[in-house]
């Protein structure tokens, strides 16, 4: 399976589409290249088993799950409304990434 290319990043703030998780909205915390998936914060929370350590007591641990990048939708900086991404080059030649609904650079 080949790596698609993301116009989603790091650091942005996302809303899910689909899934049990339909409507949250949380910050991305992670980038799966090689599976096309995202971990966003605060969804699809999964609870682990953890071991007892010399350090910690274990127990059950909730914890942030991945999410295919189909599945989010990129949130709109001036409305919060879901849109898509385009790429826009500025007059210098440096591209930058737009929301389409609003034209607001992300």
């Amino acid at each position: 399976m080949t790596a698609i290319k993301f116009k989603v990043k790091k650091g942005d703030k996302v809303i899910v589409r689909t899934g049990r998780d339909k409507g949250k909205t949380g910050t991305v915390l992670k980038v799966l290249k090689e599976e096309s998936a995202l971990i966003v914060e605060g969804v699809n929370m999964v609870t682990k088993h953890v071991k007892p350590t010399q350090f910690s007591a274990g127990g059950l641990e909730q914890k942030e799950s991945k999410i295919h990048v189909s599945n989010v939708a990129l949130m709109d900086p001036k409305s919060d409304q879901p849109t898509k991404v385009g790429i826009k080059i500025q007059k210098d030649g440096s591209k930058v990434r737009i929301a389409k609904k609003s034209g607001e650079v992300i």
